[in-house]
């Protein structure tokens, strides 16, 4: 099952795959490429991803985006 995130303005989606998190940038022509560079802990539950996002993604927050937001 793929989660949707808006990770301050930015489409972001995350993925379990055979026990591991995935995180990925979606476009708008619904492209998704994957980001490496962030590791999401296996054993973090996926009510847990709101929160993990906002702390590591955290120096993108603005006034018009201010936090993490579950989409779908």
């Amino acid at each position: 099952m793929i989660i949707k995130f808006n990770v301050f303005g930015k489409q972001m989606s995350v993925l379990k795959k055979e026990q591991e998190w995935q995180l990925f940038n979606e476009s708008d022509t619904g492209i998704r490429s994957r980001v490496y560079d962030v590791v999401i802990p296996s054993d973090l539950d996926s009510t847990q991803l709101e929160t993990y996002l906002d702390d590591i993604f955290h120096e993108y927050s603005s006034d018009k985006h201010p936090k993490v937001i579950r989409v779908a």
